[in-house]
């Protein structure tokens, strides 16, 4: 069961084990993590569930889409070359140790 590390904006950090298969956001809802609202459940419609990848995994995972590439320009805070939707971050065995940051504001 790959673990996912969330830090906030503030750097407090919330380890969660997540099932493989799941979503970096999923992950999050399930376990209470504070900073990824989700509004759409996950559609890529809301962007309010972007994060910023640890630089280590910004490879392990599929090229950002072009549904992906707009509604990450909508996002509340700063577009990062390390930014992405957690929505479509599906988990892998290979991603245990995921490291993810939240910004400061999802609204």
């Amino acid at each position: 069961m790959p673990k996912i590390t969330y830090v906030s904006s503030t750097g407090h950090t919330t380890i969660v084990d997540a099932d493989e298969g799941t979503t970096v956001m999923r992950a999050a809802i399930a376990n209470g993590v504070d900073g990824i609202f989700a509004e759409c459940g996950g559609q890529t419609m809301c962007a309010t569930c972007h994060v910023y990848l640890d630089d280590q995994f910004t490879q392990s995972f599929p090229a950002v889409d072009e549904d992906e590439d707009e509604m990450l320009e909508a996002t509340a805070c700063d577009r990062l070359d390390t930014s992405r939707l957690s929505c479509g971050l599906v988990v892998t065995d290979a991603h245990d140790g995921l490291v993810v940051h939240m910004p400061e504001s999802q609204r």
